[in-house]
């Protein structure tokens, strides 16, 4: 069975495009969220091995989600996804636990390589 990844992006078209990318590589996605919020519930229901994460999200952003994230479950694997020149969050996302980050617009290749490094 492929490893199970949640999606959170509130821009549906990233999420579709990720949930493309990463299903033509043998994963399989197990849920989305639009927000931090979401995106935390589906994290405990869901227990995915492995979550991407929008750094700049409405209400909640992504660096808060993650730190909750990392509350609920210290080995959680998130790989942030930011916009060019968000050079400063994605260092604080990494200090805060992230795995590695992946920059849009998204490359396959770029996406594949990073989440096969942290969960194969």
């Amino acid at each position: 069975m492929g490893k199970r990844v949640l999606i959170v992006d509130d821009a549906a078209f990233m999420r579709i495009m990720l949930r493309d990318i990463l299903t033509k590589n043998g994963y399989m996605v197990v849920g989305e969220a639009e927000n931090g919020t979401t995106a935390v519930n589906k994290y405990k229901e869901l227990k995915p091995d492995l979550v991407t994460m929008d750094i700049t999200m409405p209400e909640q952003d992504g660096i808060s989600t993650l730190k909750e994230i990392r509350k609920i479950d210290p080995q959680a694997k998130v790989i942030m996804c930011s916009a060019m020149g968000q050079q400063a969050m994605v260092i604080d996302s990494i200090q805060a636990g992230a795995k590695d980050f992946i920059v849009k617009p998204f490359q396959p290749e770029r996406v594949i390589e990073a989440v096969s490094k942290v969960i194969g």
